[in-house]
């Protein structure tokens, strides 16, 4: 008898990548192999039937706020940065599209030969067709991150989760790189995540998503099959937001 297809937890989601992730082991630039297990990952959700949209940072290639840090004017500085999301966003849409996941690149700064333009009910239209809808430049405006930007575009196609990818599995109390003793939590609230501090996204990203009810699931990507994993309901990392209890640690 043929295997039954799981059943996903969401219907929608989007999906949000750090620029970091995709050199790998190295110091900068994009990783080949990185692109092609973020694909594979991506392939095995599409293939449950999932609608998934995709926001990338550019932080291997060009970050506004150092930038900025170094003299640069801020505007200019964030505008490079968008412009290094939309070289990221087209590495893993050929990445996708060499295995076979038809895929849209939505830029928020328009460059008609590369990429569409943003448009809402476009972006919705592709993901009910099954296309993977990868979100570049941001929200096309300086001063707000990539992580404002995803939820932004999460609330705008109506996603029933945002999914953080990270390289740890979880949210903890400090870093546990530089504390072993730190605790992960389970589940969070979005305010217990403000009033600690917690470098889960940013203040702005973190007060969109609580005003409309978002929940956010933070994990680890770097293992392959964590993002079904998290698709099918499976409890790893932490879930800020959503119906659990607040500020619960493992």
């Amino acid at each position: 008898m043929p295997t039954e297809k799981p059943t996903p937890r969401y219907k929608r989601i989007l999906l949000k990548l750090s620029g970091e992730m995709l050199m790998g082991d190295g110091k900068g630039g994009i990783s080949p192999k990185v692109l092609t297990t973020i694909a594979q990952d991506v392939k095995d959700v599409v293939d449950l039937g999932v609608e998934l949209a995709l926001v990338i940072g550019g932080g291997n290639i060009f970050r506004g706020v150092s930038g900025a840090t170094e003299g640069m004017d801020r505007s200019s500085a964030d505008y490079m940065g968008m412009l290094a999301t939309v070289i990221n966003a087209m590495a893993l849409q050929d990445a996708l599209e060499k295995i076979g996941v038809d895929t849209r690149v939505q830029s928020a700064i328009e460059m008609h030969q590369v990429a569409e333009p943003y448009i809402r009910r476009r972006a919705i239209r592709h993901l009910e067709k099954g296309r993977v809808v990868i979100f570049a430049a941001g929200t096309g405006n300086p001063y707000f991150t990539t992580d404002t930007a995803a939820s932004l575009r999460a609330m705008e196609i109506h996603a029933d989760v945002l999914m953080k990818a990270t390289k740890v599995d979880g949210v903890y109390t400090e870093d546990p790189k530089k504390n072993p003793a730190a605790v992960k939590f389970k589940h969070l609230a979005y305010i217990d995540v403000l009033k600690r501090n917690l470098k889960v996204m940013d203040s702005t990203a973190i007060s969109l998503c609580m005003d409309n009810d978002l929940p956010i699931v933070v994990f680890d990507s770097t293992q392959h099959g964590n993002v079904r994993r998290v698709v099918l309901g499976e409890e790893i990392g932490t879930t800020v937001g959503g119906t659990g209890p607040r500020a619960t640690a493992t």
